[in-house]
């Protein structure tokens, strides 16, 4: 058990750990057995979509910061939902149930799926952060009984302001081949980016959707999958990823098959502080900047308001939780010459 003199990660029984800089968080796929919550503080479990993705451990390095700051003793529980759907849908079922837990903080694998678990039998508190929970995906605002807080932006609207870029870049070019390189080809956030990026290009008659393809949020996948994609178009003009990750594949294999990357518009999102810097050498066009700790910490602090009686946001928007403004360019990033960052990717 890793103890401050608030806050405390439980650790389950056979989980793996992560590294969130000095501090070590464990994940596991499963529950951890009935301990109830402590007398004089609040037990919070922390549903991650997968706590091997470095998105969702910055989350949680923003939840365990702030429950670090609040004025109380807060105990945190890591429960990795594995990119699978019903394995966190158990987990909140689980959470929902007796009185171990107090609150809940979650990263949604899949917000419409994870409805189902609602109302909670225990009526405990949930903040959710990067998308809702509910059918509405662009919904921000709660949608089922027990959610208090949402910290996210719309993922359509997001998708759009990446493509509008595209299209101001293609402008000159016929036709411009564009490549749309999405996390996951099922994942309810991912189809509304890629329905997103599609209603904005296939409006302009030189834009070329050549392809979508899956990157899995991971950077040797995306690689791979590009790779692949350019033995048929070697000629791209764009690739368009919703993920930092994957765009550093994309690098990666059009280094390799000889392609100068500054050549190619590149674009990602999360804010890695690899692809700021890469944004400020030329080397990406764009990158659409998340702040993922300070979302963590949004959501512990509305949270903790819930359970305390206080003031709750219904809504937090997550593109004016940073510090710079979130759609990044080489020209913006040069406002801001210090930012480097939330997190590593």
């Amino acid at each position: 058990m890793f103890t401050s003199n608030r806050r405390r990660w439980r650790l389950p029984v056979a989980a793996s750990v992560v590294f969130l800089g000095a501090s070590a968080l464990t994940a596991c796929s499963g529950d951890t057995g009935s301990t109830g919550a402590s007398e004089d503080g609040y037990e919070i479990a922390v549903l991650l979509s997968s706590s091997q993705n470095g998105y969702n451990q910055a989350v949680a390095e923003g939840v365990q910061n702030m429950a670090d700051e609040l004025d109380a003793d807060i105990n945190l529980t890591l429960l990795d939902g594995a990119f699978n759907a019903d394995t966190q849908l158990s987990q909140m079922e689980t959470a929902g149930v007796g009185d171990k837990y107090d609150g809940v903080v979650v990263v949604p694998f899949d917000g419409p799926a994870l409805a189902a678990a609602f109302p909670l039998s225990n009526s405990i508190p949930v903040a959710s952060v990067l998308n809702p929970i509910g059918p509405e995906i662009e919904e921000m605002e709660p949608q089922v009984e027990g959610v208090v807080s949402t910290v996210a932006v719309p993922a359509g609207e997001a998708a759009a302001k990446q493509a509008e870029d595209v299209v101001s870049y293609c402008a000159d070019i016929d036709p411009c081949k564009v490549v749309l390189l999405v996390g996951q080809l099922n994942a309810p956030l991912d189809v509304t980016r890629e329905a997103s990026y599609r209603e904005v290009l296939e409006a302009e008659d030189n834009i070329e959707i050549v392809t979508t393809v899956e990157g899995n949020y991971d950077p040797d996948q995306s690689a791979t999958t590009i790779t692949n994609v350019l033995q048929s178009t070697p000629d791209v003009n764009v690739i368009l990823s919703n993920a930092d990750q994957q765009t550093k594949g994309a690098q990666i294999a059009l280094e390799d098959a000889g392609i100068d990357p500054s050549s190619v518009y590149l674009t990602g999102g999360g804010g890695t502080t690899e692809s700021i810097q890469n944004v400020r050498d030329g080397i990406w066009q764009a990158d659409y900047i998340n702040f993922p700790v300070s979302m963590g910490a949004a959501a512990m602090q509305q949270l903790y308001n819930a359970l305390t009686g206080a003031d709750v946001e219904s809504y937090v928007n997550a593109d004016e939780v940073g510090e710079v403004e979130p759609y990044a360019t080489k020209e913006t990033l040069e406002e801001t010459p210090d930012f480097t960052g939330e997190w590593e990717g």
